[in-house]
């Protein structure tokens, strides 16, 4: 099974070139971000540390109760949520738990509301004052998705937004309670590059108002981010790897030409179109929060990417991004807090089989998928990571899947025993599943880092447990054999198979040092 590693030292010349290539890009972004100092101090002092929530929606043949969902929130340490509408029972079983709760107008109450100043001056008092302090609301959001969903509403929606704020003034919670409104991200016209994103100019009229008004109340703009849509719609022009923030080889990120900002997955290049949209009207300050976003586990014959391993794979992955407080690449370092489309899968959602099955867990509170969280925090304790496996991919190239199961049971020093004749792993004797065992035993001796299930783009995270009769995986936490210490590093999709290790953990040591250079030049910078 032994490949040959003595033809992959050059490979470092190509790590060299990437990293010189990478101070050039960094330097320049460096310098860019001189001029962009101040827009960037003015977001941070709206969020300076970015969270994670969950929307809950009711459309739930068997709902749980109240103080069921709550009970479920505290136990996931699930500390932001936002309603679809103000549930008096809801808002009442959320009392005096300190989570952070949006409450929501419907669209449906919205022209009402937009019409009459004394009828937002009702919905307040019952729907907030009745309330707080004892329930943490912290924001209201009118409406969703109303300029492309109810049109015909549009004129009334920045009225409904004052009317309901000049309510909070004088009730003097206005600098407590936010008020803002959810958009689709198909607002968005030209949003790749994001540098020349715009909003629709047909929505300007109601667009230049709503965001002085955002900005004159130190609210924030509210977007809905789907790259599974995006994906769904780009007829096969955006990467499933870029939608779902897999990491991705330097060749294969997107960059965007006049900036050469540098963008490796769907959710930043949308979040940067949006901020890049509001400064082509001359907004600047104004910071986002991602009101949905999510995968779903479930799809029919035409959906085959909505998986249990996709969903997974993206909300993990979301997650740590956001909690990372990594920020996009326009705006390194600010917060972009996001709340997750779902707490629960609405079966009586009408549609597609996906649009029934977004959720996190089912109506009993039992988890959708167990999500693999490492290092992302408390939020959604239902993270269990050793219960994550490192299987092949079931449409990767047979000679690709060949070449990493030969570098596992090589170099990878994986003891591949049981996977000879007449041992457990032997059956099915095929390179698939010979592969899928060596896979997941690499990947659990390497503590289930970042990028070691990754083998050239031929592995996956999976949370089904690919145990068969006695063949244990040892994901599963048996063992068929023992392991051997071992510094190798799995090649990844950016890196040859077999190549030696002492050239990839120069390169490494090289690039960290690069890496923490220029932070310190960023940071100096930011004084």
């Amino acid at each position: 099974m032994m490949i040959s590693t003595s033809t992959c030292c050059s490979c470092s010349l190509g790590y060299l070139i990437i990293l010189l290539l990478f101070l050039l890009v960094a330097t320049a972004s460096f310098y860019r971000s001189l001029s962009r100092r101040s827009i960037g101090n003015n977001l941070s002092t709206t969020f300076s540390k970015a969270f994670v929530g969950v929307n809950i929606g009711t459309d739930v043949s068997d709902m749980p109760s109240p103080a069921q969902v709550v009970a479920l929130l505290k136990a996931q340490q699930i500390r932001h949520v936002r309603l679809f509408d103000a549930d008096q029972a809801m808002l009442l079983a959320l009392a005096h738990t300190e989570i952070r709760v949006t409450v929501s107008v419907p669209n449906d109450q919205l022209l009402g509301i937009g019409q009459s100043n004394s009828t937002a001056a009702n919905w307040v008092s019952r729907n907030i004052l009745s309330h707080v302090p004892a329930t943490n609301i912290t924001a209201i959001a009118i409406g969703s998705e109303v300029l492309t969903t109810l049109p015909n509403a549009a004129p009334l929606l920045v009225s409904a937004m004052k009317f309901i704020h000049s309510a909070l003034v004088a009730a003097n919670l206005d600098t407590k309670i936010k008020v803002s409104t959810p958009h689709s991200s198909f607002i968005i016209l030209d949003s790749f590059p994001p540098s020349q994103a715009f909003f629709n100019r047909s929505l300007d009229p109601v667009m230049v108002p709503l965001l002085k008004f955002l900005q004159d109340t130190g609210s924030y703009f509210m977007l809905n981010v789907y790259p599974y849509y995006d994906y769904m719609k780009s007829n096969g022009v955006i990467a499933l790897d870029y939608a779902l923030f897999r990491p991705l080889p330097p060749n294969k990120e997107a960059v965007d030409s006049n900036t050469l900002l540098h963008y490796t997955n769907v959710f930043d290049a949308v979040v940067d179109a949006a901020y890049f949209s509001m400064s082509y009207l001359n907004f600047t300050n104004i910071p986002v929060v991602v009101t949905e976003s999510g995968w779903p586990s479930k799809g029919d014959s035409t959906e085959p990417d909505a998986s249990l391993d996709n969903a997974n794979t993206y909300n993990s992955n979301l997650i740590r991004h956001v909690l990372n407080n990594t920020g996009t690449p326009k705006h390194p370092g600010i917060a972009v807090s996001t709340y997750i489309y779902e707490l629960y899968n609405e079966d009586l959602r009408p549609g597609s089989i996906s649009e029934k099955n977004w959720g996190l867990f089912d109506s009993n509170g039992v988890p959708v998928y167990i999500m693999h969280l490492t290092g992302s925090g408390t939020v959604l304790a239902n993270d269990t990571t050793n219960q994550t496996y490192c299987v092949a991919k079931e449409n990767a190239d047979k000679k690709m899947v060949q070449a990493a199961l030969d570098w596992a049971c090589g170099p990878g020093k994986v003891d591949c025993t049981p996977l000879l004749q007449e041992n457990p792993c032997n059956d099915p004797n095929t390179v698939f599943a010979h592969a899928s065992y060596a896979f997941d035993a690499y990947y659990h001796k390497m503590g289930m880092a970042d990028g070691t299930c990754n083998f050239n783009g031929v592995a996956k995270v999976t949370t089904t447990d690919p145990s068969h009769g006695s063949c244990i995986y040892p994901g599963s936490g048996g063992r068929n054999g023992t392991f051997t210490n071992s510094s190798s590093v799995a090649p990844s999709s950016d890196s040859a198979s077999g190549c030696h290790s002492r050239y990839s953990h120069d390169i490494r040591t090289l690039l960290s040092s690069l890496i923490v250079g220029l932070l310190t030049l960023s940071t100096a910078a930011s004084l």
